[in-house]
């Protein structure tokens, strides 16, 4: 119960949130999405080239840049 509630707090809170940007925002922030998905993308066919984590975190940071913030292009893994 208090899983589904903090989830549906949360989906609120994005749907304000979209609410509060222009057209135009909305559209540059899917863009970044995409961007920051094809990044990923590229990451796990790089690492399923078996080219090695440091190489392909490198692809990936080089690919990320400008869309997302951090090292992870905006996604980090338990690892």
């Amino acid at each position: 119960m208090k899983k589904t509630v903090l989830f549906l707090s949360a989906v609120l809170l994005s749907a304000s949130a979209l609410a509060q940007h222009s057209d135009q925002e909305v559209k540059e922030d899917i863009q970044r999405h995409r961007g920051m998905a094809a990044a990923h993308e590229g990451a796990a066919k790089c690492l399923e080239a078996g080219k090695g984590e440091k190489v392909c975190m490198a692809e990936l940071q080089a690919a990320c840049k400008g869309l997302a913030l951090g090292k992870y292009c905006g996604m980090r893994h338990a690892h």
